[in-house]
């Protein structure tokens, strides 16, 4: 990876000092390396540090100044963490241990005593300056190498939910399906914890994780015979019983991908995968979950799934209008559901209805 190009690090030395020889002394020992701007005062200091911090190099501050002194400059700087990102120089004739403790407690990398010797502090300027310019150009490469890992990253991740959603839509397939069904799902469960108070307490990325893991609900189906998964009469008890493994068989074979399992969506796709077909009443399979003991997103995606199922025309019967799939939601004749949860699907059925007239998303 090429490394950022140095001419694109600061190159301007500021030098301070209300004593104009000074500041033309410091000029000529450092005209030929950095580009040179001088302020008389703190004051006028501080505006070009505000005004173009990202500009300058460095800075040679003299102590005693007529407006702002340089340790008061310095108090001013400090709390913005100015002298942590701009190397800051002491350049003074007062050189007292009390001036030089509290110009290193305030930020400054060196303290130069006046009158100064020049090959000396062009070396020891010239060396920090160089430290600063080097953090700089590791920094930005350690920016670009993280942005780079991250892109990856989301691409891996992408491709693995992709993945996902084609094992999701090919089992659909298998079932009879158009495949929409898992889209329809994600769509619903999305928009009951998005726009009902069922969301209390998720972020925005939980309930994204959740939608996705909702898609992976019947997983377990790929290990149903087509025998029995696409039968269009009615299943023998007998045949019941298999279809029913489906729910242990999908969490099992969510719990056997490793990629899954790093994903935020993980522990949502195995509970719903193996909780879907739980009851509010404690009648449902495979566990025999009775009331809150069933996550809110089992129950959610339950509920959207028996909503989708009695919708739309499926290999072993016709769909049903919609007054008949509502009174047979809220009379328990296609599942027993938590009282709240009836209530927020109601307050935005309207909303998911439009899935079926449209195909769009509400």
């Amino acid at each position: 990876m090429q490394l950022p190009d140095l001419n694109a690090i600061p190159r301007t030395l500021l030098i301070v000092d209300d004593d104009e020889i000074n500041r033309g002394l410091l000029a000529a020992i450092f005209s030929d390396l950095y580009t040179i701007r001088e302020a008389a005062g703190g004051a006028e200091a501080l505006q070009i540090i505000e005004a173009a911090e990202g500009a300058l190099c460095a800075v040679l501050l003299d102590v005693m100044m007529p407006d702002i002194d340089g340790i008061e400059l310095l108090r001013r700087l400090q709390p913005r963490g100015v002298p942590q990102r701009l190397p800051v120089f002491l350049i003074t004739a007062e050189a007292s241990d009390a001036v030089m403790r509290e110009g290193y407690d305030l930020g400054v990398m060196d303290v130069i005593s006046k009158p100064v010797m020049p090959y000396i502090v062009r070396r020891r300027v010239q060396s920090v300056v160089e430290l600063f310019d080097a953090r700089k150009r590791l920094s930005r490469t350690v920016e670009r190498q993280q942005d780079e890992l991250l892109r990856r990253a989301q691409q891996i991740l992408e491709l693995n939910l992709g993945m996902i959603e084609a094992l999701s839509t090919a089992i659909e397939f298998r079932d009879g399906e158009s495949g929409e069904h898992v889209r329809r799902i994600h769509d619903i469960t999305a928009l009951l914890f998005s726009r009902t108070d069922l969301g209390a307490g998720l972020s925005s990325e939980e309930v994204e994780w959740i939608a996705l893991a909702s898609i992976m609900h019947d997983v377990g189906k790929i290990a149903i015979p087509d025998a029995i998964l696409n039968k269009p009469g009615k299943l023998t008890p007998a045949e019941f019983e298999i279809m029913k493994t489906h729910t242990l068989r999908g969490a099992e074979l969510l719990e056997s991908i490793p990629q899954l399992r790093a994903s935020g969506a993980y522990r949502y796709a195995y509970d719903i995968a193996r909780h879907h077909h739980e009851r509010w009443d404690g009648r449902g399979y495979p566990d025999g979950l009775k009331g809150d003991e069933i996550s809110p997103w089992a129950q959610v995606v339950a509920l959207a799934d028996v909503y989708d199922a009695l919708s739309c025309k499926r290999v072993y019967k016709d769909a049903f209008d919609r007054d008949t799939v509502l009174r047979m939601i809220c009379t328990g004749q296609c599942g027993a559901f938590a009282p709240r949860l009836l209530e927020s699907f109601l307050a935005v059925e309207p909303q998911l209805h439009r899935l079926y007239e449209t195909g769009k998303t509400p």
